[in-house]
């Protein structure tokens, strides 16, 4: 099947470029989809841990990092995760909620990757794979795209190839390499939703603990630092390189470079309502009771025996310990912080931060303002989602908005 000039090629057949392409193939355009890899969607099948985290209940703009905070709000508003839920449904696939909206498949990811192709179908899409993108250019009214197979013309273009987290799996920048071959600017990129890493002088207290994991409030970020603040309550995990779990995922997107994080330990369990911390330091029913278990009593006693020795407290009994001792342990375990040497890069990130620069889309298309016909779509834009499941809608509400512009 092939056509002297395609209405849409979507270059990259991830999430963004699937949706959007069998979007717009049922909307009547004729459509080809290109992508280099060997199988398709394998970011989407590794997800979630092989069930894909599609979507979150409460998806909205608060939930995004971006330049231009605005840029998200049109699309997301014209297609929110309601609409992907009922398309889920439509097709049957069992999914569940989890932590704080967050849907899952019950059975397998393999099933949005199954559906995705699917919608193509409906929509007489041509998918050609593998198949590299040898060049780009433009010729008066048309895009020339050649491959390694031969020369596609087309009337718009759209780049949807992810972004450069998890390269194993074939992810590339060549989304950011054709906005700079066009002259649009692009956010410098980096690894976002990625563990942290410390020095041994920085971490020497907690290497021990490595497998721990418990609730906590984080901070990062800084009122000067690209994305400003953030704060969570979420699981952290302790690892034998430093930091990771949802927690520190989360932080990791807003920390810069030479930045401290903060961790209140017990914040997350507070915020729950099961305690005070003040009445834990100040109950008088604990004056017999040693210090590492009266820590114990709201976390892991590893975790306890670790910060009652780092002020020289274990084995000591509350009523033993000075007020200004107490108070000691009190700001360590509340305000936490530490700096940390880097991330795991991008063979362990799940997303990247930056990208095109959103100044030079139009928010309600996509369309590059000074190329008429060029889209990007995405992870590829600067616009970065938190954990569970809004970098998925980003692209299902991205790719909409394009294919209705196409």
């Amino acid at each position: 099947m092939r056509h002297k000039t395609w209405d849409a090629i979507v270059i990259g057949g991830g999430a963004a470029g699937l949706f959007c392409a069998g979007v717009a193939g049922q909307l009547g355009k004729r459509v080809l989809v290109l992508d280099h890899a060997d199988v398709l969607g394998e970011k989407i099948r590794i997800s979630g841990g092989g069930r894909c985290n599609f979507t979150n209940i409460h998806s909205n703009p608060s939930h995004f990092l971006s330049l231009n905070a605005h840029f998200v709000k049109s699309a997301l508003a014209r297609y929110p995760s309601s609409e992907f839920i009922k398309l889920v449904q439509s097709y049957r696939i069992a999914y569940h909620e989890k932590h704080q909206g967050q849907l899952f498949c019950d059975d397998s990811a393999k099933q949005i990757i199954e559906m995705l192709f699917s919608e193509c179908a409906k929509g007489n899409v041509n998918i050609r794979y593998p198949e590299t993108v040898q060049t780009i250019a433009k010729e008066a009214d048309e895009w020339i795209v050649k491959t390694n197979v031969g020369i596609e013309r087309t009337k718009s273009l759209v780049m949807a190839t992810g972004g450069l987290p998890v390269p194993a799996i074939g992810a590339t920048a060549y989304s950011l390499d054709v906005a700079k071959q066009f002259g649009l600017q692009v956010i410098e990129p980096r690894p976002a939703l990625v563990p942290l890493s410390f020095t041994s002088g920085e971490f020497e207290n907690l290497i021990e603990l490595a497998g721990l994991s418990l609730p906590v409030r984080i901070a990062s970020g800084s009122k000067g630092s690209r994305y400003g603040t953030c704060r969570f309550n979420e699981d952290l995990l302790l690892t034998h390189k430093g930091l990771s779990g949802p927690a520190v995922l989360q932080a990791s997107s807003y920390w810069a470079e030479g930045e401290q994080i903060h961790i209140d330990w017990l914040g997350a369990v507070e915020a729950n309502g099961r305690f005070d911390c003040d009445d834990l330091f100040d109950d008088e029913d604990n004056r017999l009771k040693l210090t590492e278990n009266i820590l114990a009593s709201v976390m892991p006693m590893r975790l306890a025996k670790a910060f009652s020795e780092q002020k020289n407290l274990l084995g000591r009994k509350w009523a033993e310990v000075s007020k200004k001792d107490r108070q000691a342990l009190k700001e360590l375990i509340s305000n936490w912080s530490v700096k940390p040497a880097g991330t795991l890069g991008w063979k362990k990130a799940e997303v990247m931060l930056g990208g095109v620069d959103t100044k030079a889309l139009d928010g309600q298309t996509m369309m590059a303002r000074k190329h008429p016909g060029l889209y990007f779509i995405g992870e590829c834009v600067d616009v970065t989602g938190h954990l569970g499941g809004h970098n998925f809608q980003w692209a299902w509400s991205s790719g909409f908005a394009c294919a209705n512009a196409l």
